[in-house]
């Protein structure tokens, strides 16, 4: 998914003149581009409402109204941040620091509403044939929370809310912009003799992500109570199976957008393809997840099943402009089967994860890359080798830079709440709020 950009600072400029068209587009075909692109952009911001949803019904109800705020903040972080540093580091232009692999193009995001001339151009197809400035900005501003969403999940009913927002920040505009810039920013992975490739983030977004989450729950250990002295896993029951429900609906069908606009225009067979590719994966990851858990634990387990759907829609992220319709429903497949085995494991070396995040974005995440090298247009040794250095070299900065970055805020602020807080839940201790609040005359309201 590349971006082309320019350098300024935010402003809605008011067009004098008509607008200049790029000589081989219509304003016809631009104005379909851009306004399925804006589209795109409405669906993937639906998806921070889908992961709110998840992490809420799979977690304990006492912890919904902190669950709900670190979800509403993380989209607010997102946005400013990939504003104020976060779009000119990922499309730097220019590695000015270390080539290929670090630039930055100034703060701000924008066209200089001074310039006539950068106004009219960057407004109009002479910016990009599929999309203006604007559209280009934001639609890629909404991809930018989602590594921090991620983490939230794997996270939940333990972490104090102050420091993790002060990671997320450090997150969503250091980390996952520069690993974004080494290939959608012409960085070093997109400069190799094989390009690594990955469509629209099954390593850039999610697996960063991922291995973020891993970190940080590693560092925070389990929720209490979660496993017994004796080593057994106690499960800790989620409290709204509906409301997970509707939160892996609103996924899926945000992830029309999510992969669908990182075709960047509104190319009749490019984008239906996509459309068709994420969709199967999804299904078939319902399908597998689902039947391995009636096969192994003699009852269907509906959570592992709507994991199955995010598995499989991580897994074939990375390829699904690449991929026949059969292709996708086998990388779905196998994506469902992963997500199960991986939920497993981690509970047996005791990393807490409440939603099952690790296992759907980092592990699967992982698997999607490397299926580009497997399966479709583009699979071969070469490409497979260039998807195992891309996959590799990201999931390490990011674990690198959380081990850091959260370590020395843990030693500063403390990152865990203490046990009575964890107990009471940190919707009392955090907010002093209730999500379902006792509305019956002894709780003094008629």
């Amino acid at each position: 998914m590349f971006s082309k950009k320019g350098l300024g600072l935010i402003s809605l400029p008011l067009l004098a003149t008509a607008p200049l068209m790029a000589e081989d587009v219509s304003v016809e075909l631009f104005t379909t581009n851009n306004v399925w692109m804006m589209v795109c952009t409405a669906l993937v911001f639906l998806m921070h409402l889908g992961f709110a949803c998840v992490e809420t019904g799979f977690t304990q109800s006492k912890n919904t109204v902190n669950i709900l705020f670190k979800n509403t903040f993380i989209v607010a972080i997102g946005l400013l941040t990939y504003t104020l540093c976060g779009f000119n580091i990922m499309y730097p232009g220019d590695f000015n620091f270390m080539d290929g692999v670090f630039g930055f193009a100034g703060p701000g995001v924008g066209v200089d509403i001074n310039d006539a001339e950068a106004v009219a151009a960057n407004l109009t197809s002479a910016y990009n044939t599929g999309y203006t400035w604007y559209t280009d900005f934001i639609f890629q501003a909404m991809f930018a929370a989602t590594a921090a969403t991620i983490v939230s999940g794997a996270v939940a009913e333990r972490i104090k809310l102050g420091p993790f927002l002060i990671f997320s920040v450090l997150l969503v505009a250091i980390a996952y912009p520069i690993t974004g810039s080494w290939k959608w920013g012409a960085g070093w992975l997109d400069q190799m003799e094989t390009p690594f490739y990955d469509f629209a983030g099954s390593t850039l977004v999610h697996a960063v992500g991922g291995a973020a989450a891993l970190v940080c729950a590693f560092i925070l250990g389990p929720r209490l109570n979660k496993y017994t002295a004796d080593g057994k896993i106690k499960p800790i029951l989620g409290h709204n199976m509906p409301l997970a429900s509707i939160g892996a609906f609103l996924l899926w069908l945000g992830w029309f957008g999510f992969n669908g606009g990182s075709v960047l225009s509104a190319d009749p067979a490019l984008t239906s393809l996509t459309l068709v590719t994420t969709n199967l994966a999804a299904a078939g990851g319902v399908i597998s997840a689902g039947l391995l858990t009636w096969i192994l634990f003699k009852k269907p387990d509906l959570g592992m099943a709507l994991n199955g759907a995010l598995a499989g829609l991580v897994g074939i992220t990375a390829g699904a402009d690449q991929m026949s319709p059969n292709e996708a429903v086998i990388i779905g497949l196998i994506a469902g089967v992963i997500v199960v085995f991986s939920v497993q494991f981690f509970d047996k070396i005791k990393i807490d994860d409440p939603v099952g995040a690790i296992s759907v974005h980092l592990v699967c995440g992982i698997w999607g890359t490397l299926a580009v090298g497997i399966f479709g247009n583009l699979a071969g040794g070469a490409q497979l080798v260039s998807q195992l250095i891309g996959a590799v070299s990201i999931i390490v900065f990011t674990i690198v830079f959380t081990f850091v970055t959260f370590g020395i805020i843990k030693a500063v602020l403390g990152v865990r709440v203490d046990e009575k807080e964890e107990i009471e839940g940190l919707d009392e201790h955090e907010h002093g709020a209730e999500a379902y609040p006792s509305f019956s005359k002894t709780s003094g309201v008629l």
